[in-house]
């Protein structure tokens, strides 16, 4: 082997020697660093600050269901004609059968875009309420655990139980036996608004209850009883009870949600 070729090879291994002692220094730095530790489940998290594009996308996007919501309004009305002239007609045996239920099955579809649209102006409603109440929240003090605050147009109690989604059917529960009718469920878990505005809200749940009704203060003692965490909303829009509800949980914070 000539000395130009001893000296190429010698030149790498001191390299490769070299690059990994650095990579086993940094290893060990890395292990003896301490992760650090997790928040209890009775410390209140700080949201992160909803912002302006996040309230304004929620109003742009409302705006826009609320156009399709009359379309879909008009479309039912129309709908709705059509069936009740063509019962008349089977009635008097001008068509048959088949095409009454095939004029009902074009009702009911209309009938469940309607209902969607009414379900996504609701959950738009909410999540203004909550983006409005916790950019407020952010300028007040953090509760201590099983503390209990109210400030006029929202309530928030931080629990000390540890919560989470597999208590849902408990509370149900609760509601059913205590009422007669289920618990009305705006949103379970996350959802696909949640998902387009970018919320984690995997592990709450959203009660279209007025805090201040009969129901609404039955849920907060009970929720209150069993420690559970919760904020709840007189209202989303200024001067009415539109977005009124109680949010199981923690408050649902702006994410980089996958």
């Amino acid at each position: 082997m000539g000395p130009v070729r001893f000296f190429v090879f010698a030149l790498a291994g001191l390299l490769c020697w070299f690059g990994g002692a650095i990579a086993q220094q940094a290893g060990e730095k890395n292990a003896g660093r301490q992760t650090p530790p997790e928040r209890g489940a009775a410390a209140e998290v700080a949201p992160a600050k909803p912002g302006a594009d996040l309230i304004g996308a929620m109003k742009a996007y409302g705006a826009s269901l609320e156009k399709l919501l009359k379309i879909h309004e008009a479309e039912f009305r129309k709908k709705a004609g059509e069936v009740q002239a063509r019962r008349e007609f089977y009635e008097k045996g001008y068509i048959s059968r088949l095409e009454l239920e095939a004029a009902q099955r074009e009702l009911a579809g209309v009938e469940a875009k309607l209902r969607d649209a009414e379900q996504k102006i609701a959950e738009v409603r909410i999540g203004m309420a909550e983006a409005a109440a916790l950019e407020r929240l952010l300028k007040l003090p953090a509760l201590g655990p099983g503390e209990y605050a109210e400030r006029g147009s929202w309530i928030r109690y931080n629990g000390k139980a540890r919560w989470s989604l597999a208590g849902a059917a408990g509370i149900q529960r609760f509601f059913s036996e205590r009422f007669k009718r289920p618990l009305p469920v705006s949103a379970l878990g996350q959802t696909a608004f949640h998902d387009r505005m970018r919320l984690n809200h995997r592990d709450a749940m959203d009660v279209a209850l007025h805090p201040d009704s009969v129901e609404g203060r039955s849920l907060i003692a009970h929720l209150r009883k069993a420690q559970i965490p919760f904020m709840a909303f007189r209202n989303g829009v200024p001067g009415s009870a539109s977005g009124a509800h109680i949010h199981i949980g923690k408050p649902s914070l702006r994410a980089a949600l996958p």
